[in-house]
C-alpha cells in the first residue's frame, strides 16, 4: 500500500464527505498528476474507488431510512447497460479527448455546487409508472457517465431524483449512492479487461477513501456550507480549465533522408 495512494484517497473522500459527492472527481485528476497514470487508467482505477464510496455511503443514509430502494432498483438495469457503452466508448477515445470530456463535467459539477441550494422540490412525489421514466433516464445518463469518467454520477442523478421524482434531498443523494455501485462494478471489470486498471494502487486508495468519507462528513457539520461549495466550486474549475485545454501530442515529424550531391 503506497503512500500516495493513501493519501489520494483521503483526499478523495474528505470531499465527497464534505460535499457529498463521489470522490472520482478529485481522485482521476490526482492519480493523473502524483502517481502518473494515464487518463484511462485513472478512469479505470477512480471506478474501484466509487464502488466502495457507494456501498460506505448508503449503508449510513441506509440506517437513516434515506434510501428509496425501489427507486435504486429502477436505476439499476440503465445503469449497468450504459456504464458498459460508457467504459468501451472511453477506450475508444484518445487521451486528450478523455481529458477534455473531463474537464467540462468539473464545470458542470462545480456548477452545480453553487446551485445546490436553489434546486426546487416537488411537494409531492411521484407515484406509480411516472416515477419509472425519469428514474430509467437519469439511470442511463449516470451509468455512462461512470463508466466514460470514472465517476458515481451523483451530479446527474440527485438533481433529477429531486427535481423530477420529487424525491427529499437526503433520500436523493443515499438513492443515489446506492445506484452508483453497480454500474461502477460493471465499468470496473471492462476497463480491467482493457489492461486499465493500477491493481498495485487499489489497496491506498480504498482505505483512504474509506477514512477520508467519515472525516469530512464531520468537518462539514462544523463549517458553513456555502463556503465550502463555493470553494470547491473553485477549485473543480480551475483544475478543469486544465483538461479542457487539453491537445493531441504532436509527433515529431520523421526528417527525409539528404541525397548525396555526388
Amino acid at each position: 500500500m503506497s503512500l500516495p495512494s493513501l493519501w489520494i484517497g483521503l483526499a478523495a473522500g474528505v470531499f465527497g464527505g464534505l460535499v457529498g459527492l463521489g470522490g472520482g472527481i478529485v481522485a482521476v485528476p490526482l492519480m493523473s498528476s502524483l502517481l502518473k497514470l494515464t487518463q484511462h487508467q485513472a478512469v479505470a482505477t477512480s471506478l474501484v474507488l466509487v464502488v466502495f464510496t457507494g456501498l460506505a455511503g448508503a449503508l449510513t443514509y441506509a440506517a437513516h431510512s434515506s434510501v428509496d430502494w425501489l427507486a435504486a432498483l429502477l436505476i439499476f438495469p440503465s445503469a449497468m447497460l450504459t456504464a458498459n457503452w460508457g467504459a468501451r466508448y472511453a477506450n475508444r477515445l484518445p487521451e486528450w479527448k478523455l481529458r477534455r470530456v473531463f474537464g467540462w463535467y468539473l464545470i458542470v459539477v462545480a456548477v452545480s455546487l453553487l446551485l445546490k441550494p436553489h434546486i426546487p422540490h416537488l411537494e409531492e412525489p411521484l407515484q406509480g409508472w411516472l416515477r419509472s421514466i425519469p428514474l430509467i433516464f437519469t439511470g442511463a445518463a449516470a451509468g455512462f457517465a461512470s463508466g466514460l469518467l470514472g465517476v458515481g454520477g451523483g451530479t446527474i442523478t440527485v438533481p433529477i431524483m429531486v427535481l423530477l421524482v420529487g424525491l427529499e434531498q437526503h433520500t436523493a443523494q443515499g438513492t443515489s449512492l446506492l445506484a452508483m455501485v453497480p454500474s461502477a462494478l460493471v465499468g470496473s471489470y471492462i476497463h480491467y479487461r482493457h489492461g486499465n486498471l493500477a491493481q498495485e494502487h487499489v489497496p491506498g486508495l480504498v482505505v483512504g477513501i474509506l477514512l477520508g468519507a467519515s472525516t469530512g462528513a464531520v468537518v462539514a457539520n462544523q463549517l458553513p456550507e456555502f463556503w465550502l461549495r463555493l470553494l470547491f466550486a473553485g477549485v473543480l474549475i480551475w483544475t478543469a480549465l486544465r483538461y479542457v485545454a487539453a491537445k493531441p501530442k504532436s509527433t515529431p515529424q520523421a526528417t527525409k533522408p539528404t541525397q548525396d550531391p555526388t
